[in-house]
C-alpha cells in the first residue's frame, strides 16, 4: 500500500501516482459516495453535524427520518425534513464530477456507482451513472405511478399528492426498502470487469454498497481517495485522504 502523507512535495507525488494508474488502465470504475458531493455544498446527512440539525430540528435521527416506515406513518415530517436538510436544488458539479465526466468522454471510465442521490454526475455529463439509491430528480405517485420531476415537488406544499390522491414518493431508497436488483447487477457487472476501481468520498460502512469492493477481480487495482480511513486501505496500490476534488481534476487533467 501506498500512503502518502499530506505535505506540498507528496500532494503532486500523488497526482502523479493516480495519473499513471489512469494511464496504464483500459477499464476503470468509479464507486463514490457523499465526499463527492461535499465541495458542491452538499452536506453528509450521516456526519455529526447532520445527525445534529435532524434530531434539534425534527426530533428524530436521519436514520428513521429516511425510514420506509417513517414515509408511510409520518409524511408531513419526512417531508418537511426532505425539503429543509436534504434537498441543496442550487447545488453545481464540482471538479470532481467534471473529472470523471472528461475520462468517460476520454473512453476510460465505463462506470459511475454512486450511492449519492443528487443527479449531479449526470448534470457534469456523465452518462454511465449507476445510481444505487436512486435520484430526488425522479418521482411517482404511490397510487398510479405518475412521474413528477423535483420541480413539481417543490412548488407543492406540505406533503405532495398527485391528482388521484395517492402520496408522491422520491424515487430514493429508503431504509427498509431494498435497492434496484437491475442497478446492483450493472454494478456488480462493472466492477468485475474493470482494472482499475477508484473509489472515492466513502468510507465504505454502508452495505451493501461497501461491499461491492469485494467483487473486483484480483488484477483490479484498487485507490481509495477518503479523509477517513477505511478497512480496505491495506488491499489498495494508493490511498489518499485528501481533498479528492483536486486530485482527481488534476490527475485526469495530466493522464
Amino acid at each position: 500500500m501506498n500512503e502518502i502523507k499530506n505535505t506540498k512535495s507528496d500532494f503532486e507525488q500523488k497526482i502523479d501516482n493516480l495519473k499513471q494508474m489512469l494511464q496504464s488502465s483500459r477499464r476503470v470504475v468509479f464507486l463514490g459516495g457523499a465526499g463527492v458531493s461535499t465541495e458542491s455544498g452538499i452536506s453528509d446527512f450521516r456526519s455529526e453535524n447532520g445527525i445534529f440539525k435532524a434530531i434539534q430540528q425534527f426530533g428524530y435521527p436521519p436514520e428513521e427520518l429516511l425510514s420506509h416506515t417513517f414515509f408511510v406513518r409520518k409524511p408531513d415530517i419526512f417531508f418537511r425534513y426532505y425539503k429543509t436538510l436534504l434537498l441543496t436544488t442550487d447545488a453545481k458539479p464540482n471538479a470532481a464530477h467534471a473529472a470523471l465526466a472528461k475520462l468517460e468522454a476520454q473512453g476510460k471510465l465505463t462506470a459511475v456507482v454512486t450511492q449519492n442521490i443528487d443527479g449531479l454526475h449526470q448534470a457534469a455529463g456523465s452518462k454511465e451513472v449507476l445510481e444505487l439509491h436512486g435520484s430526488v430528480l425522479r418521482n411517482h405517485c404511490t397510487r398510479c405511478g405518475r412521474f413528477y420531476g423535483l420541480d413539481d415537488i417543490l412548488k407543492m406544499k406540505g406533503v405532495p399528492k398527485c391528482g388521484c390522491g395517492g402520496v408522491i414518493k422520491p424515487e430514493v431508497v429508503l431504509y427498509g426498502e431494498p435497492l434496484d436488483d437491475m442497478v446492483m447487477e450493472e454494478a456488480l457487472s462493472a466492477i468485475a470487469r474493470c482494472d482499475l476501481l477508484i473509489v472515492g468520498g466513502t468510507s465504505l460502512v454502508v452495505y451493501p454498497a461497501a461491499g461491492l469492493i469485494r467483487y473486483r477481480s484480483p488484477r483490479c487495482r484498487l485507490a481509495l481517495l477518503n479523509r477517513d480511513a477505511t478497512d480496505y486501505d491495506r488491499a489498495a496500490g494508493l490511498v489518499v485522504r485528501d481533498d479528492l476534488t483536486q486530485v482527481l481534476w488534476d490527475a485526469v487533467e495530466k493522464a
